[in-house]
């Protein structure tokens, strides 16, 4: 009985000093350099996320007509899916 009160008594103590341990430290303030600088990151990576974006859409469409190419040769009609936009036009809004 005695080692398991020890026992739970040292899991306590691990849980509460864990807690602690992972506390956050305080960011400090940015300077204006520091700010212009992040803002100018944040457009960049804005930016090709944007042309990424707008690849694989590009991708999809020509993935798409490809694929109606070869059911066409096959003498079948590609299914037409209904509502359905260009990845393109989509990416574009």
């Amino acid at each position: 009985m005695k080692t398991g009160k020890l026992l739970a008594a040292a899991a306590l103590a691990f849980a509460l000093s864990a807690g602690l341990a992972q506390a956050k430290i305080p960011v400090a303030p940015m300077d204006d350099a520091a700010k212009a600088k992040a803002e100018e990151t944040k457009a960049k990576a804005a930016d090709a996320a944007k042309k990424d974006a707008e690849q694989l859409a590009t991708a999809q469409d020509r993935v798409a007509e490809r694929y109606k190419k070869g059911q066409a040769k096959g003498g079948k009609a590609a299914p037409v899916a209904k509502g359905a936009k260009p990845a393109a036009a989509a990416a574009k809004k």
